[in-house]
């Protein structure tokens, strides 16, 4: 279709921009132009100036600048041609046709829309009448507001074969089949294809409705009913919220992706209004390339059961063959067995928004889900491992990006497997042998007031070596209750087995391991701690099964060893703050002193490292 600049113009001066604009932001008359405080950016002091005459839109705070159509496109998130059609309705202009087929198939879909508001109207209906009560009493359960239940429009479908085909008759039984409103069988009788459900419309970008879920009521399968594939629809490419969290998403920056839409009305009724799911199917490729045009990193937020964690995995792994520099995925591990939702029921608003303010990487999440995936005890399950991270960055078609993963995933395995050559005196480092951590660099802490530690990526899994540690050894748990204490966990799981680790031991004044296992069986994180215990994750002393009869020396040099990692570990992130800082002053200002710092600093965070290799390195002879 070809829309020329004079048919445009005239589209343009057609509407009234401030009119436009003020029914999403609060504009005021200032002399011949409006302003408004920028809804691009935050800001309390008006600085985005709407000229009606001229017919842009200018934010001095920003630089955000447009007319109608960038309006539609950039705060309502649409594309191009649905802007311009949504308002040349307004403006009374009909859209010139490309030609005769591309007319007919839009006159289709005109019918069809027509067919599917008159069917959410009817549902809607029977939500609000007699039938609907069991309906409403499940929101009301579910803690559903009635705002929400209004502003995502809610409805019902009777459990009957043709009340919905007999209700819209007269748009003819051929377009409700079209529409995927009845089922037609062979020769049969078509009937109802939605019954006894709660319905929740589908919309496109601009709002209008395409589709409909429907939950069963009751007893039935499948739980979770989508709409067919029509000329409106197409599962594949369609996310659900999408029309309310585009324009969201313009003032946050960000989108969540939830697996269902239970859980995106969920959040967007907690605050989250930028948030998106797929429609019954794992999150595609086209849908990632759709979110990708509003966000470079969407955060995905998939349910912490087995089979949410197995999505979030597939959807890593689509996303790899098209990745681009700057755009990819960001996850968060929800507590196992839970849903947004019922973190938000259980825990608030606040508990999801810390997650989501520190959110996985897609390399972290790869390397997690391998690292985890077997007991890796032997030399063919390492390499095993590291023929299944070799297989991921195959997939990587962009090969500078896949470069990065390379060297990323074999860093990471070089640490967790085999001890860094010491380049001052090419010799491997032996552990506790006249070697000790420099005391100076365990002082770097947290640079925000909180002075907690966020333990994330490669760290995480030390982590998991110092909580089987603590564990095995619960009678140390005592010692380290301020750094404990002060530890934050990326993951929730390992956060609720370390809060527990904290309250036993705080409950007891003598503990062993037997004794914190049955404490903990009665706990949701057992097969968390059980997991722990297994010594193949990291070589560290402290995970080493201790014999009855074990002499005192190893005893202690598993203490000493566990002490010292504790304190590696929870310094780590204020040293990485302050080199940040460093590096930052270097180039903004390279002076000599800036550029000292920044090399000591670069000196302690090698030490880091080479301490930990230190402590990974078991050595029998003490």
């Amino acid at each position: 279709m070809t829309l020329s600049p004079q048919w445009l113009e005239q589209l343009r001066s057609r509407v009234t921009l401030s009119t436009l604009i003020g029914r999403t932001v609060k504009v005021q008359k200032a002399g011949r132009e409006y302003k408004a405080c920028c809804p691009f950016h935050n800001e309390n002091t008006p600085s985005f100036t709407i000229n009606d005459e001229k017919g842009f839109y200018h934010c001095f705070g920003c630089g955000a600048h447009g007319d109608a159509i960038s309006w539609m496109t950039e705060q309502r998130g649409l594309g191009f041609m649905d802007a311009v059609k949504d308002l040349a309705a307004e403006a009374q202009m009909d859209v010139p046709a490309p030609d005769p087929r591309a007319a007919q198939r839009q006159e289709v879909r005109a019918t069809l829309h027509d067919v599917m508001a008159a069917a959410q109207d009817w549902f809607v209906a029977q939500f609000n009448g007699t039938e609907g009560a069991a309906a409403r009493e499940y929101l009301n359960n579910r803690g559903i507001s009635e705002s929400t239940i209004r502003e995502f429009g809610f409805g019902f479908a009777p459990d009957s074969r043709g009340r919905l085909k007999q209700a819209l008759s007269t748009h003819g039984i051929d377009q409700l089949i079209e529409a995927g409103l009845l089922i037609k069988v062979d020769d049969k009788e078509p009937y109802d294809r939605f019954r006894g459900r709660l319905m929740i419309p589908i919309r496109d970008p601009r709002g209008r409705v395409i589709a409909f879920g429907g939950r069963i009521l009751g007893d039935g399968e499948p739980k979770y009913l989508n709409s067919p594939d029509t000329p409106l629809f197409d599962k594949g490419r369609t996310l659900y919220n999408l029309d309310k969290a585009s324009p969201a998403s313009r003032r946050t920056g960000r989108i969540l992706v939830v697996e269902g839409y239970m859980d995106a009305i969920a959040l967007a009724q907690a605050g989250f209004a930028d948030v998106v799911a797929p429609l019954g199917t794992a999150l595609t490729e086209h849908q990632i390339e759709r979110i990708w045009k509003m966000v470079e990193a969407p955060i995905l937020c998939f349910d912490g059961d087995n089979a949410g964690q197995k999505a979030a995995m597939r959807a890593a792994l689509r996303a790899l063959p098209i990745l681009r520099p700057s755009h990819s995925l960001h996850f968060i591990s929800l507590p196992a067995g839970q849903d947004p939702d019922d973190l938000i029921r259980s825990e608030g608003a606040h508990a999801f928004a810390a997650l989501i303010a520190k959110p996985q990487t897609l390399d972290d999440k790869i390397w997690q889900v391998e690292f985890d995936a077997e007991p890796l005890n032997t030399p063919e399950t390492k390499a095993g491992l590291k023929k299944r991270l070799s297989d991921h960055v195959r997939d990587i078609a962009d090969q500078d990006i896949a470069h990065h993963y390379r060297q990323e995933f074999n860093d990471r395995y070089q640490a967790a497997f085999f001890a860094q050559k010491d380049s001052r005196s090419d010799r491997r480092f032996t552990p506790n042998k006249g070697r000790k951590f420099p005391s100076k660099f365990v002082s770097y802490k947290p640079l925000d007031e909180t002075k907690s530690f966020l333990i994330e990526g490669y760290d995480l899994q030390i982590a998991k070596g110092i909580l089987g540690g603590l564990i095995r050894h619960p009678c140390r748990i005592s010692s380290h209750f301020e750094e404990l204490h002060a530890i934050k966990l990326a993951d929730s799981q390992l956060q609720i087995l370390l809060g527990e680790l904290i309250n036993v031991a705080m409950s007891k004044e003598t503990l062993d391991m037997q004794g914190l296992l049955t404490i903990l069986e009665k706990t949701d994180c057992y097969n968390v701690a059980k997991g722990l215990l297994r010594a193949d994750a990291l070589n560290f002393t402290f995970n080493r099964k201790m014999p009855d009869d074990a002499p005192s020396q190893l005893i202690e040099r598993a203490h000493k060893d566990l002490a010292e990692a504790i304190k590696v570990v929870t310094a780590r992130p204020g040293l990485e703050a302050a080199l940040a800082e460093a590096t930052r002053r270097v180039q903004d200002d390279l002076t000599e002193e800036s550029y000292a710092e920044q090399q000591r600093l670069r000196e302690a965070k090698q030490l880091f490292h080479e301490r930990l290799v230190d402590l990974t390195q078991i050595d029998d002879t003490l």
